[in-house]
């Protein structure tokens, strides 16, 4: 009985020792799965530590290393705007307190909801001159490295920063079509043999884009200024392919002059190129002169050209003068104003021939 008793107290000792057992490898399991968890954890926070430390060397906007610089020249995102560039948007009327509202401005992006793990926080001194050269009065070409501002995403294992070499992120080059490629030679070749070769004197002909613009009647001749002004400052205030007084002007990219109107046609026949100095222009360069030069050429005084009325008014108000002078006959596209008798009749209920009369001077009021 008591051998009983001792293997029972034996069998109950080894169950209770192969408890403690799996509950042992139990736990060092959970332990082991916590540490590589623990280990996975520090490898990822240490791979975005040095995925934000490398976004600290690159430029928010063209995506360049500043180790390309020899100065390595960096300006902030959310910084103030610089002493040099507050000269240039003065000269320019133009406000920009901030850096974000001029990188608006010109790049179309919005950098207020920046994240410091994904995007940098500086930009380079080349995207600084970009800006400069936008605002500035010194015709030159301006360089951009891409076609538009770099798209930045969260770190990933397959991360472009972090592949990076010393100049900067690399640009995702595309795969070209032989057959493509030969087929736009072959165009291009042809092109080059059918289009006829402008000479200079075709070009610089003064009398062949007044012909083009033919604007006589629709622009102000510079013969009806009021007072005798300089010839600079009425070649300054005049277009200077139809010679006329400036109606809605527009300034190119070299500082040039033009009115709307003939600088679009001149583009669209001669080509994207000033009709002045020959300069590479297109119509989306095309920009409104500041706002002091247009408050002068607005109240520049004119003399009223109807025989009557020797009256000297400003630009801005000449139009609304002379619609003032509609009886007067003298005065181009006068209009036959109909003053009591019978009342005008139906279009549809009149003849033919009183129809097409009537059409005409319809025609000639909507001139």
């Amino acid at each position: 009985h008591d051998k009983g008793k001792v293997a029972d107290s034996l069998d109950k000792a080894s169950e209770e020792q192969e408890d403690v057992d799996s509950l042992r490898i139990d736990t060092e399991g959970d332990n082991s799965v916590a540490t590589t968890d623990k280990d996975a954890f520090r490898m990822n926070q240490r791979e975005t530590e040095a995925h934000q430390v490398k976004l600290q060397h690159l430029c928010r906007i063209c995506g360049g290393s500043f180790k390309a610089d020899p100065c390595k020249r960096s300006h902030p995102v959310h910084g103030p705007v610089d002493n040099v560039m507050q000269a240039v948007l003065r000269k320019k009327e133009k406000r920009a307190t901030s850096w974000p509202e001029l990188l608006a401005k010109v790049f179309k992006i919005d950098v207020r909801g920046d994240i410091d793990t994904i995007h940098p926080t500086n930009f380079c001194h080349n995207c600084w001159h970009f800006i400069q050269k936008k605002f500035s009065n010194v015709p030159c070409k301006v360089y951009f490295p891409r076609k538009g501002p770099v798209e930045w995403h969260p770190h990933s294992s397959n991360c472009e920063v972090c592949g990076t070499l010393s100049r900067g992120v690399k640009r995702k080059l595309q795969a070209l079509n032989p057959q493509v490629n030969k087929k736009l030679r072959i165009m291009a070749r042809r092109a080059r043999q059918i289009r006829p070769v402008r000479t200079p004197k075709q070009v610089n002909s003064k009398s062949l884009m007044k012909k083009i613009v033919n604007c006589n009647k629709i622009h102000l001749s510079t013969k009806n200024f009021a007072v005798d002004y300089p010839a600079d400052f009425v070649k300054a205030v005049s277009c200077q392919i139809c010679e006329h007084i400036l109606a809605d002007p527009v300034e190119t990219t070299c500082k040039h002059l033009f009115c709307r109107v003939c600088i679009l046609k001149c583009l669209k026949v001669m080509g994207s190129y000033c009709p002045a100095c020959l300069y590479p222009c297109f119509p989306t360069d095309l920009v409104s002169p500041v706002k002091s030069f247009l408050s002068i050429l607005n109240n520049l005084p004119l003399r009223c050209p109807v025989k009557e009325c020797d009256e000297e008014i400003s630009l801005e108000k000449y139009c609304h003068h002379l619609s003032s002078h509609k009886d007067v006959k003298d005065k181009e596209g006068y209009v036959h104003i109909n003053k009591g008798g019978r009342p005008r009749q139906h279009l549809l209920s009149l003849t033919r021939r009183a129809q097409k009369h009537r059409l005409r001077e319809l025609k000639l009021q909507v001139k």
